[in-house]
């Protein structure tokens, strides 16, 4: 923009001609044409293709599948810097290609090449296939908008300005930076008479912000980074603001990722909705939460169809009165998890992060311990998801497991050649289809499948172990196609599905339910409890040792073939951990796991715990990020990041055991808050 020395009432300049619409609401949001950048369309970023992902190892040739789209390439070649920019971006080089036809002439002809990345770039946008697409996204890494810079915006938007900042800027701060910024807006006695309404409004929706301790989470987050909590927190802090009363507001774990020091303002604000009028029903495991609340209702006494009963209700005093209430036992003391009486100490095994600073890490160096149980720990929004999932784990993938996605930033990970895998535990779904169930996922239905086709009544009739799966054609049900459940479109409402009235639900064609081991169809296996079958395939060890996993896990509740969509997210991760128990281990194995204890109840930790020492025990390591007081006190060394969030957060705090960590006066761990004698 130029200095003009006029002032123009048509919003132009008469000297450089820059001109702009008149100032309106829609000129400074991206979901506007008026006021999205027009080369990113408002998104602030665009998908390119990424020649690290292109060419993961540089130094293979292109026999040896340098370019990983095309890996089958047939050169034997390793190009220099010069020539690999060609390959990639083409140019007007012409290429001589010289070969044998098939009456052994040699013939030489000429050709234009393109390059890899431009071929690439034209079918991602000329494809119709959604699986094409999908795999060239692979290779692909979301950049900067060159124009806006990410801020999305017309220069236009950009040029107007509050307090020196423009909105781009305002958006880029802290819920707790931007609370102080309009706080402290110098304005004159004029402005505060126009923008009086205005900054009460937005001080007030800031502050219901930080009382759900949402205070590091940046304006500008994108909606689909966030956790299941935060979003859950942030529709809180909407409803608040509302001001309604007579409204019965039910929450589900609210405290999903906070860190306890921030859990008696989460209370605070679950108060003033009851106190406007309000009923609140809240979902939690939480012992602060409880505390707080003035009626508590305890179901159980154990999960699935050892659950389904009110158990005890009434304050926390007086459910723990109730021996039947399991909640009861561990906050009455008579079920505790122990604190460990030794510690495992390292072997002198190190993976070490050098200089990390994705998001907002501080260049941190890091060096966790192999071989022992680690736990990561720190306030909301202090970097630990940054750390373990975003640089740790997308490495050791792309390192180990050849996965293709580009970690953070950072300089190098030392002591990769200890470890030969990286598996991520986490809470997503086991499958997404009712095919896949408990049975499927961890093995155990092979060998069940293989002992059907041994039966004297399926060798005579000549079936295969193929017969008795509900995924191919032959045994299943080809009314439902091995569903067992039938799906009826409702246009403008929700699908219904209903058993399918072929099999009733059994999911296979009569022949193959005349098969039966000891007087059962494959039918009623799949129906059986896992604690059921266990029993019933006691005698066959290759099936019984999978079974025997899920029931340490505590999962001896859920049938054999219960659907992957009805698993909890709890559920889903502990069906993962069986499988990796029941695999042997070379002690070469990393385990990650970001806040195993989601929707777990105590003595559900308790399992968890064990299941994870199991695994360390083996020799692995396991990487855990939790808030919660239990995993904390049973890790062997604990690495605490702050020593707040957003900005202020990103550094190593402390490090060590958790009586160590517990020392120090610089940490904000829970341990601090409540550690047990």
């Amino acid at each position: 923009m130029c200095a003009s020395a006029f002032y123009n009432l048509n919003f132009a300049c008469t000297n450089c001609g820059f001109s702009y619409s008149e100032i309106s609401p829609r000129m400074f949001s991206f979901n506007n044409p008026y006021g999205a950048c027009p080369h990113c369309d408002g998104l602030g970023a665009h998908q390119e293709f990424d020649r690290d992902l292109i060419i993961p190892k540089p130094e293979l040739s292109l026999a040896e599948g340098a370019i990983a789209p095309w890996a089958e390439s047939s050169s034997n070649y390793y190009p220099a810097e010069e020539q690999m920019d060609i390959i990639l971006h083409g140019g007007p080089h012409r290429l001589n290609v010289v070969y044998s036809d098939s009456r052994g002439r040699m013939r030489e002809f000429r050709l234009i090449f393109r390059g890899v990345i431009p071929m690439l770039n034209r079918m991602y946008r000329e494809t119709s296939s959604s699986w094409l697409r999908e795999n060239l996204e692979q290779f692909m890494t979301e950049n900067l908008c060159a124009v806006c810079n990410g801020q999305r915006l017309k220069p236009e938007s950009l040029s107007v300005k509050v307090g020196g900042l423009n909105i781009a800027q305002v958006s880029a701060l802290s819920i707790a930076q931007a609370l102080e910024f309009f706080s402290n807006l110098e304005l004159s006695q004029r402005q505060q008479m126009i923008a009086r309404q205005i900054l009460k409004e937005i001080k007030e929706r800031l502050g219901f912000l930080v009382n759900v301790g949402l205070d590091y989470l940046t304006l500008d987050r994108q909606a689909g980074s966030l956790s299941g909590g935060e979003a859950q927190r942030i529709r809180l802090a909407t409803q608040i603001g509302s001001s309604l009363t007579g409204v019965l507001y039910i929450l589900d774990e609210p405290s999903i990722g906070l860190h306890q020091r921030d859990n008696s303002r989460l209370i605070d604000t679950l108060k003033s909705l009851r106190d406007l009028g309000n009923t609140v029903i809240v979902v939690e495991h939480d012992q602060e939460t409880m505390e707080a609340a003035d009626h508590i209702i305890d179901m159980g006494p154990g999960a699935g169809q050892h659950g389904g009963r009110v158990v005890a209700t009434g304050t926390l005093e007086e459910i723990s009165q109730v021996p039947e209430s399991v909640t009861g036992q561990y906050f009455s003391g008579k079920r505790k998890i122990e604190v460990p009486s030794t510690r495992r100490q390292p072997n002198g095994k190190y993976l070490e992060v050098i200089g990390a600073r994705e998001n907002n890490l501080k260049n941190i160096d890091v060096k966790v311990p192999l071989g022992v149980f680690t736990c990561v720990t720190g306030v909301s929004g202090s970097g630990k998801s940054t750390l373990v999932n975003e640089i740790i784990h997308k490495r050791l993938a792309m390192e180990l497991n050849r996965a293709r996605r580009k970690p953070g930033a950072h300089d190098d990970i030392l002591g990769l050649e200890h470890l030969e895998k990286v598996i991520n535990i986490d809470q997503a779904p086991i499958g997404r289809t009712p095919r896949s169930n408990p049975a499927t996922y961890t093995g155990a239905f092979d060998p069940i499948r293989q002992l059907f086709a041994e039966t004297p009544m399926a060798k005579m009739r000549g079936y295969a172990p193929g017969r008795f799966s509900f995924n191919v054609k032959g045994g299943r049900c080809e009314a439902c196609k091995g569903d067992g459940i039938v799906k009826i479109e409702m246009h403008f409402l929700p699908d219904v599905y209903v058993p399918c009235e072929v099999c009733h639900g059994k999911r296979y064609n009569r022949e193959t339910l005349d098969v039966r081991y000891k007087d059962k169809t494959i039918a009623d296996v799949l129906e059986m409890t896992i604690e059921e079958a266990l029993e019933f395939f006691q005698s066959v060890p290759r099936i019984a040792r999978k079974l025997q996993t899920l029931v340490d896990v505590g999962l001896g509740y859920m049938r054999l073939g219960q659907s992957a969509t009805t698993l909890s997210g709890g559920e889903a991760q502990r069906v993962k951990l069986a499988t990796e128990l029941s695999r042997r281990s070379n002690g070469r194995t990393f385990y990650i796991l970001d806040e195993p204890t989601t929707g777990l109840h105590m003595a559900d930790i308790e399992r968890l715990l064990e299941v994870l020492q199991r695994l360390v025990d083996a020799g692995d390591t396991v990487l855990v990020i939790e808030h919660n007081l239990d995993v904390i006190k049973s890790a062997d060394y604990i690495i605490d990041l702050g020593p707040e969030g957003g900005d202020r957060g990103g550094q190593v705090v402390a490090t060590g055991t958790p009586e160590e960590v517990a020392a120090n006066p610089d940490s904000y761990s829970p341990l601090n808050i409540n550690y047990p004698a």
